[in-house]
């Protein structure tokens, strides 16, 4: 964990321990702490020297940058594109570390200026791999025992290489099965230590301006990239990761995790089953697959919220590399080292607020930033809520179909710049992801509008769904101020319709109807809703009743009288008994 020596602000958090208490994020297993950084990097004169030596290139290439940039305001001639192309560059000569910071800073509105943003998220982390010998020498350390034990095959030059490690094809001697065997890169840790060292000593230096214009700690955003870029190199939490998505998985009809082999993993190699897929954003070899295109972009959409509002467990690296069409139709993640978990209530919140969104209930969408630790507690939301309903007035006044993420993510990030708001790391990763997903199917379908289908996902878990926490949040959508929304819930209806085809509302009105018998508040707001401004709204249910059409099976919900019957009407006695026999006050 990040140490206390980070400035300390009353009101805003100073350690990855207080960010991750104050927005109620999961941490799989912390490995970073400032400390341990600094100790592995200073540890003895060597590794001093080497740090030292690896401050002065930095320095040195940044310094050639940052001329460039004094002289083009001197000039008054700044050529952003030529500046921003030169800054993609520099990172990818600088290393893995510089490279995995410029990807992350592509989705950091509230720290980079979008014109610089757009070169940023061309960064690629494909290297030249590195010597096959050093890798099989890893995978022998690793085993225990030779390679030829373990593996019946291997091919002899790696499939793909990347910053961190490269992987081969193989299959296991033991059952026959083809496998992915990922290799950490030799001695690329220590460069990470040194790197990580010397941004939060610049981080330090910058700590008062990051204050007064991001309002928050430099160190602390240092601390939050350093603890995700280690979480990649630790390939005994990549398998960890790797299993829970397998088992949030297991069954799933169009969702494919590979499964890990820990016998055959270690912590500087992971093995795992081999997936044989068509890349994501080749539409043409999915169509010679036999795959239908519109079906496999509504299935990775779907995949990837679930992921993110079910699960809360998500892929926070979805590149076309890593996510593959297979020929039954399925789509396949490979690729685990970079994952974020969010907690229940986080969960919640960006339910919640998605609601408020379709619900154009702005206020409440402001106070959702603040739970999510995108704005500070007890910032004054009233600024930001007319900004706020501009950014959505697009959605009011277009169809869903000519609305998309993209289109959101612009429109805040300049809203970033005008007020104190700052998107903590997980968050970067959560928009990340979306706006890579949204990349993929746009490049599969151009029309393609990720809201289409993420509206009617939302609208249909708050429905169906019978988890009790989503019961609560659909009863506080449906009343605003004590009065019963006709409107709001002939939307979520018709949402979730269009992303469900047909809808089977039955346990919901079963669920509902022993709620309105067993809560007294409840049934009398239904009441005063059915006789609101002194008249029956019989319009309004015979219209809630056409939209209902053909949503409840009355066979089924017959069926779920009489087998819930006995313990129906228990309940109902205890409430009744509780509501007579309560002290009057």
């Amino acid at each position: 964990m990040a140490q206390s020596d980070a400035v300390s602000v009353a009101g805003r958090p100073n350690s990855i321990d207080e960010l991750d208490m104050e927005r109620g994020a999961c941490v799989l297993a912390p490995k970073y702490s400032a400390t341990l950084v600094r100790a592995r990097a200073l540890d003895g004169p060597g590794e001093t020297v080497k740090t030292l030596a690896r401050g002065v290139e930095i320095v040195t290439a940044a310094g050639v940058f940052v001329s460039g940039l004094v002289l083009d305001n001197f000039r008054r001639t700044e050529d952003v594109v030529s500046r921003s192309e030169q800054l993609r560059v520099l990172l990818a000569e600088l290393g893995p570390s510089f490279v995995k910071a410029g990807q992350v800073l592509a989705n950091r509105p509230d720290i980079v200026r979008a014109d610089y943003m757009e070169q940023l998220t061309k960064l690629q982390d494909d290297v030249p791999p590195f010597p096959n010998s050093k890798a099989f020498d890893i995978m022998e350390q690793e085993l225990g025992r030779p390679i030829s034990e373990v593996y019946s095959e291997i091919s002899s030059e790696p499939i793909a290489a990347a910053s961190l490690g490269q992987v081969y094809r193989g299959r296991l001697r033991a059952t026959g099965e083809e496998v992915a065997i990922k290799v950490q890169r030799p001695g690329i840790e220590p460069i990470i230590y040194r790197d990580l060292v010397l941004f939060r000593a610049l981080a330090a230096f910058v700590n008062q301006v990051s204050m007064r214009r991001l309002g928050c700690n430099a160190q602390l955003i240092v601390d939050e990239f350093g603890e995700k870029l280690l979480e990649e190199l630790d390939y005994v939490q990549e398998g960890r990761n790797l299993a829970e998505f397998y088992n949030n998985f297991d069954g799933d009809p169009v969702v494919k995790i590979p499964k890990f082999y820990p016998q055959a993993s270690g912590a500087r190699m992971l093995t795992m089953e081999w997936i044989d897929g068509v890349r994501c954003t080749d539409p043409a070899g999915i169509r010679a697959a036999g795959v239908d295109v519109d079906n496999f972009i509504r299935v990775g959409v779907m995949s990837g919220l679930r992921q993110l509002l079910e699960f809360g467990l998500f892929h926070g690296d979805p590149h076309p590399g890593n996510i593959f069409a297979l020929k039954d139709g399925r789509i396949a993640y490979v690729d685990f080292g970079n994952v974020a978990q969010l907690s229940q209530k986080n969960k919640e919140v960006l339910i919640d607020a998605v609601v408020h969104a379709v619900n154009e209930d702005y206020d409440a969408m402001a106070g959702d930033f603040i739970r999510l630790g995108f704005l500070s507690p007890g910032t004054d939301v009233r600024p930001i809520v007319p900004a706020l309903e501009s950014i959505w007035q697009d959605a009011r006044t277009a169809s869903l179909s000519n609305f998309n993420f993209r289109t959101v993510t612009a429109a805040f990030n300049e809203l970033v710049y005008q007020y104190p708001i700052r998107i903590p790391e997980r968050f970067s990763l959560v928009i990340r992801s979306l706006l890579t997903q949204e990349g993929i199917c746009m490049t599969l379908k151009p029309e393609f509008r990720f809201l289409e289908v993420a509206y009617p996902y939302v609208a249909k878990r708050l429905l169906t769904d019978r988890d009790a926490r989503l019961r609560e949040r659909l009863i506080q959508v449906l009343f605003k101020q004590g009065k019963f929304q006709w409107t709001r819930l002939e939307n979520l209806v018709e949402l979730a319709q269009e992303g469900a085809g047909e809808l089977d509302l039955t346990d919901t009105v079963s669920d509902g109807a022993q709620l309105l018998v067993t809560d007294e508040t409840l049934r009398t707001q239904l009441i005063l809703a059915l006789t609101e401004d002194d008249r029956l709204h019989v319009d309004e249910v015979a219209r809630l009743l056409r939209v209902l059409q053909g949503g409840v099976k009355v066979d089924r919900l017959a069926q779920t009288a009489t087998t819930d019957g006995p313990a129906f009407l228990r309940k109902m006695a205890l409430s009744w008994s509780e509501s007579v026999l309560r002290p009057r006050t």
